[in-house]
């Protein structure tokens, strides 16, 4: 299986290593292309991968192209390659935005397209990716789909509708989430803590946390009351977020962001 990328950035990058790294595909089944030349030799040579001469080869090249390029450039890829490729080719996209109507429309001939979308944990093997497809991807190659896309963390598929809700619960939370760590060094400095230690506490509690979520299946509400004993300090500090508005504020932030990718703000 070759696994094509157009575009070599950030989240190109950290599927490549992420692939290669579970040995989802050896270095010579990866063939990438960047209008930065200097770059793309650059991380050919550091991951011994494949350099292509142009968007069209890599389609030409691969069982399953990924588009990662800037939102603005897709158009201009998927016309180049509207004639490249065969009929089984599978064009991931991981541009932010773009719909799989959108991108049918762009290449102007049946392609197998899927939609997905990541977040900026990926950098860390951590990320969070939502899957849409359409009609022309088969179950097979939508697993396959997957297992690339899980090189990085995890992904799950889900319909395209529900990409809004995406954005707002994972692709624009690790913002909230760092604002979360922040607010909390901040409180342990004016305690007396360093800061780098402070953040290194704060940052170790809430991935340990989300863990916890993850592996144990328990609702998080019965992993809160399982912290919070009678009179405690837990407890207290619930009591202090709750009098603060900590779930409204959430919520209300969450509905902000899906407004604003949905064009209603």
């Amino acid at each position: 299986m070759k696994i094509g990328f157009i575009g070599g950035g950030h989240i190109a990058t950290s599927i490549m290593e992420g692939m290669l790294k579970k040995q989802t595909a050896a270095p010579e089944d990866i063939i990438v292309y960047d209008k930065r030349k200097d770059a793309l030799d650059a991380l050919a040579q550091r991951l011994g991968i494949t350099a292509a001469d142009s968007a069209g080869q890599v389609a030409d090249l691969s069982d399953y192209c990924i588009i990662a390029v800037n939102p603005g450039a897709v158009k201009e890829v998927a016309e180049e390659c509207a004639g490249h490729g065969t009929a089984a080719t599978v064009f991931i996209s991981v541009a932010l935005g773009q719909t799989i109507a959108m991108v049918e429309s762009y290449f102007g001939v049946p392609k197998k397209i899927i939609r997905a979308m990541p977040n900026t944990p990926a950098l860390v093997g951590e990320g969070m990716t939502a899957v849409s497809l359409n009609r022309l991807v088969t179950q097979e190659e939508l697993d396959t789909a997957c297992a690339i896309l899980r090189s990085f963390g995890r992904a799950e598929v889900i319909g395209e509708s529900q990409m809004e809700a995406v954005v707002g619960i994972s692709g624009s939370s690790p913002a909230y989430v760092y604002m979360f760590i922040e607010a909390m060094a901040d409180a342990a400095v004016a305690g007396g803590m360093p800061r780098k230690t402070a953040y290194t506490f704060a940052a170790q509690a809430v991935l340990g946390s989300a863990k916890m979520v993850l592996e144990t299946g328990e609702h998080p509400a019965a992993l809160k009351d399982a912290v919070c004993t009678p009179g405690g300090s837990t407890i207290a500090a619930v009591e202090a977020l709750e009098q603060n508005g900590f779930r409204s504020a959430v919520i209300q932030a969450v509905h902000a962001c899906m407004d604003k990718a949905g064009g209603r703000k």
